[in-house]
């Protein structure tokens, strides 16, 4: 994750594609499979709800698609930390650059909503 996107959009996408390859590689015991679940869940959902804001039928529709990316954003973070500090992954430097962009994906999208006032 070198090299952002300026859009957004395609910032959000970037995320999740490293996201999912890095769970992928990923090995775990099973009883942490529902975290890594979770985090693939809310990970992917910042960037559907980014397109999904493209296609609203209004500026409040519009807006509420950016707030819920913002909590997935600021869900993900949680559980990018949570496996950080419980599970035994090879790799926490991928996890930290992780949790750095799920913050830095929060805090564009938050400034987005509050310009949109």
């Amino acid at each position: 994750m070198n090299e952002k996107p300026y859009n957004i959009k395609h910032r959000c996408y970037q995320f999740s594609k490293e996201l999912v390859l890095f769970i992928a590689g990923a090995k775990y015991d099973r009883i942490f499979f529902s975290l890594f679940d979770q985090l693939v869940r809310s990970g992917t959902s910042i960037g559907a709800n980014i397109v999904e804001a493209k296609a609203g039928s209004s500026g409040k529709d519009f807006k509420n698609y950016y707030k819920i990316a913002l909590k997935s954003a600021n869900e993900s973070k949680y559980w990018i930390c949570l496996i950080r500090d419980t599970v035994l992954v090879d790799d926490k430097e991928k996890l930290n650059e992780l949790l750095y962009e799920a913050d830095e994906l929060s805090k564009i999208i938050a400034s987005i909503i509050i310009n949109l006032d």
